[in-house]
């Protein structure tokens, strides 16, 4: 069976409203998650990370992070993906 990993994607709530649906996720059983920021979104999504990273500490890992810009209509707009995990 296939595992999908959710994908946050970072908007307009606070940080710490997003720190705790990464919390909840975890609780729930989910052992990886992505962080989506694009445009203005990519600050609040490092900002997430670091958040998360000061709440549980070495308890967290970071897998993987991916920067780049993908075409959203007529613009080219950057996004971040943050990949983190439960150790």
């Amino acid at each position: 069976m296939e595992t999908r990993t959710p994908v946050l994607m970072i908007g307009k709530k606070s940080v710490r409203s997003y720190v705790l649906d990464v919390i909840m996720m975890f609780n729930q059983g989910i052992e990886r998650v992505v962080l989506m920021g694009r445009g203005n979104g990519i600050a609040k999504a490092v900002n997430v990370y670091n958040a998360l990273k000061a709440r549980l500490g070495d308890a967290l890992q970071l897998d993987d992070v991916e920067i780049g810009s993908e075409m959203r209509g007529h613009k080219l707009v950057s996004f971040i993906k943050i990949t983190v995990s439960r150790k």
